[in-house]
């Protein structure tokens, strides 16, 4: 019996834990995002002054992907666990590898960026005469709203499409997946703040998963 109630806790404990990692990468990559936003320009061509003057800002916002990273690997990696052996391996194996190459290319941007940062604060002029700011700028402008994005619609769309294999969430979720993940494959590099439907998505999705662990252990109990 002792045996069997612990397993029970743990069972109960795993989607709890999704849930909060889900809520803690949204928050982070939303704030990176948003500081980010404030502080320079979206012309990655446009001069570097606003960079310049807003360095601690910066440094602050990328300091925090690293945490929203881990936070999005412990998401995917409970909720594959919270599926357990209902998972399809085709769609598993593009939701797992979407979600990787997703995190690759965001901390990839962020070295980049930082990379830039360091440099601007002591031998700016250098950086920007000789033309790598700009290049600098705009790789990392291609690789986290560009590619990055394209993988977050990829991971969007095959977890939509485990959720109505699973029916891990309700199918209306998993219906909004597909139309967010078509705006986010479409629409990235037109409107601005369409990065932002990616962490707002899996926010919604932890807040459910959250939302039924609580009404979970009576249910298991029974």
């Amino acid at each position: 019996m002792n045996q069997e109630s612990a397993l029970l806790r743990q069972r109960l404990r795993t989607p709890r834990a999704a849930a909060i990692a889900g809520i803690i990468f949204s928050l982070l990559f939303t704030t990176t995002q948003l500081l980010i936003w404030v502080s320079i320009p979206a012309n990655p061509l446009g001069p570097a002054t606003a960079v310049i003057n807003h360095l601690k800002i910066l440094s602050f916002s990328l300091n925090l992907l690293p945490f929203a990273g881990i936070a999005f690997l412990w998401f995917i990696a409970v909720v594959r666990d919270r599926l357990g052996e209902r998972e399809d391996r085709f769609f598993a194996t593009v939701f797992l590898g979407s979600g990787l190459l997703f995190i690759a290319m965001v901390f990839n941007a962020a070295a980049t960026a930082g990379g830039i940062i360091r440099i601007l604060s002591s031998a700016s002029e250098n950086l920007i005469q000789s033309g790598t700011y700009a290049l600098g700028r705009a790789e990392i402008e291609l690789t986290m709203h560009v590619y990055a994005m394209k993988m977050a619609g990829v991971f969007m769309i095959s977890s939509s499409t485990i959720s109505l294999q699973t029916r891990m969430l309700p199918r209306w979720m998993a219906l909004l997946g597909y139309a967010l993940a078509l705006i986010l494959l479409l629409s990235v590099g037109t409107i601005e703040w369409i990065p932002l439907v990616f962490p707002l998505w899996v926010l919604l999705i932890s807040v459910h998963i959250l939302s039924e662990n609580l009404h979970g252990p009576s249910e298991a109990a029974a």
